[in-house]
């Protein structure tokens, strides 16, 4: 690209692929050194049903972290995946309790993100809206007019339906179909970005939006089926949750999920300036962030000191991605993360 970064390069000309592997490493070096000190100091923590337990979580995050991970290389963000997530689940096991199949009520489900997502991608698109702002206010507007239209805090879905069940309790050679249905997002999406032509536009597209738009490249289309697809991801990940629990709390939205998510995209490596990363770096920051919350909870650590942990860790995470991926001049000015 004329006058563009070059993908995969810090301002001095260095691979950032250098400072990516690095990162993985420490990364899989500080899970792998957390998993031995909690085997040896957690009773419980090597017990087939704590493992069990955090395969599960973990592939409910890592599935979320998959979306955002993807909008994130696109030089974007999206934090209305925890609203879309409960918001578009709740609304099919809602519709199902009219009668309808409950099947064609998660379709349906899917259209209504896909809408959604749709949405979000044009305010950011086209209206110009930065993401961190447009994706906040949607959320919060699709929360809320989830609350309203559904009253409920908690929605059950049908307890005859075989694939639901298959997702919540069924494994194969021994693996948990969460971590299965996890596992096959993450190697589809992987596929789809290093494999496709549309996967290397979104790189193009998050190293230098500027510099892909004089190219001609179709910048804003691709932005609006990112927001789209990840919507979608995000509802997979809600089909996952009321597989495992038998239902969904809307109640949600008002965790702190969608920092988790993101602190799984930025302690992985995928840096915030765009172009870069993949789904390697979601998985590596989804184990450690897995083995590190599953950690505490044994513990006995309360929400709010785990919550607090957790934000420290981001919070350093975002310092570092700062020094190693700086923000160029164009991204500082619009204000797009």
């Amino acid at each position: 690209m004329s006058g563009s970064k070059s993908a995969g390069t810090t301002n001095g000309g260095t691979p950032k692929r250098h400072f990516k592997l690095s990162q993985e490493a420490v990364v899989v070096g500080i899970s792998v050194l957390l998993f031995l000190i909690f085997s040896v100091a957690l009773n419980n923590f090597l017990s087939e049903g704590n493992i069990i337990a955090l395969l599960k979580n973990v592939s409910i995050l890592g599935t979320l972290a998959v979306g955002m991970g993807f909008v994130v290389v696109g030089r974007g963000i999206d934090l209305t995946m925890v609203a879309v997530m409960v918001v578009g689940v709740a609304f099919s096991i809602w519709i199902s309790s009219w009668g309808i199949d409950f099947t064609l009520a998660v379709l349906i489900g899917a259209v209504l993100v896909a809408m959604i997502g749709l949405f979000t991608g044009i305010m950011i698109a086209f209206a110009d809206i930065p993401p961190i702002f447009a994706t906040l206010a949607i959320a919060s507007s699709v929360y809320g007019s989830g609350r309203i239209v559904f009253a409920s805090d908690v929605l059950y879905a049908p307890n005859n339906v075989a694939w639901l069940k298959w997702i919540g309790s069924g494994a194969v050679f021994g693996i948990p179909a969460s971590v299965i249905i996890f596992g096959a997002v993450t190697a589809i999406m992987g596929l789809f970005l290093r494999k496709t032509r549309f996967g290397r536009l979104v790189y193009a597209t998050g190293d230098n939006p500027s510099a892909a738009r004089n190219m001609g490249l179709p910048t804003r289309p691709i932005i609006v089926t990112q927001y789209i697809i990840s919507a979608l991801i995000a509802f997979t990940a809600g089909l996952i949750m009321t597989g495992l629990v038998t239902g969904i709390n809307t109640r949600l939205y008002n965790s702190s999920l969608i920092y988790d998510v993101l602190l799984v995209v930025v302690l992985g490596g995928i840096g915030l300036s765009g172009g870069q990363g993949g789904v390697r770096n979601v998985v590596v920051g989804t184990i450690l962030v897995g083995i590190l919350t599953n950690g505490m909870t044994i513990l006995n650590f309360s929400y709010t000191s785990q919550n607090l942990i957790k934000s420290i860790i981001l919070l350093s995470a975002l310092a570092i991605d700062a020094i190693i991926n700086p923000r160029d001049e164009q991204t500082s000015q619009s204000g797009d993360i």
